[in-house]
């Protein structure tokens, strides 16, 4: 299987038909890091205190298929939109940012209730089973500045608990090599596409989401099993009610 066959060829090819699977069998598609090397990691010592109303986290991890699939499935969790963060309004479309010109990461957009899961247990959840944080612009077999690792914060509080619990995993050395992601305001988040909402439980058969993605949900279940939910909270759905 040549290199060429990654994330990104896999989505063009589902667009126009779902024969991708009869390209490649999962098999002969390996992964750089495993999904299944999730990461046990502490908690983090500073957090957020819980509020009232829903809260809002913004995170790019890679492919946003599997982040909005995990946090689909994380309990507390009210809605995940995958869409664009870092670039402009008129670059924020598939077709532009995977030029990797843009600015823009590929980035979810968690809507969550803070009664019953926080902002730094979301974060946890990101580093130990969405990606890996040590993975400079890219993630498994994608490359580019849109797959890297960010987490754009909307107030200063955020940014305080982020950033300090980057110290605190580096500090203990959790990860064989330092964390890269980058904390930074949000500036603006721009929607993707309707075809990428819900990508991981509409084609759970398509091969990079059974190889990639997929074993990060079994990884929330096991690992973070007080705050899995075998119910998604799905973009179709909460359209549906508003």
């Amino acid at each position: 299987m040549s290199r060429s066959f990654t994330r990104l060829s896999l989505c063009a090819a589902a667009l126009g038909a779902l024969a991708i699977s009869a390209l490649a069998s999962p098999l002969a598609i390996a992964p750089a890091r495993a999904a299944e090397d999730a990461v046990i990691i502490p908690a983090p010592a500073l957090d957020l205190k819980a509020a009232d109303g829903v809260q809002t986290a913004i995170l790019a991890g890679g492919c946003f298929w599997g982040v909005q699939g995990v946090f689909q499935h994380t309990a507390g969790v009210l809605n995940a939109v995958s869409g664009y963060a870092g670039g402009s309004k008129a670059t924020a479309n598939y077709s532009m940012i995977t030029t990797g010109t843009t600015g823009h990461a590929e980035t979810v957009e968690i809507k969550y209730d803070p009664k019953k899961i926080s902002y730094g247990k979301l974060l946890q959840i990101f580093f130990s089973v969405v990606h890996d944080p040590t993975q400079l612009n890219r993630q498994g077999p994608d490359v580019g500045t849109h797959y890297r690792s960010e987490i754009f914060t909307n107030s200063d509080e955020q940014k305080k608990v982020a950033e300090a619990y980057i110290a605190q995993l580096n500090a203990a050395k959790v990860f064989k090599k330092p964390i890269v992601t980058k904390v930074g305001p949000l500036e603006a988040f721009y929607p993707a596409e309707a075809y990428h909402q819900d990508y991981l439980t509409l084609h759970p058969n398509q091969p990079y989401i059974r190889i990639h993605d997929l074993p990060k949900v079994e990884n929330l279940k096991k690992i973070f099993a007080e705050h899995y939910t075998a119910k998604p909270a799905l973009v179709s759905a909460a359209k549906a009610t508003n």
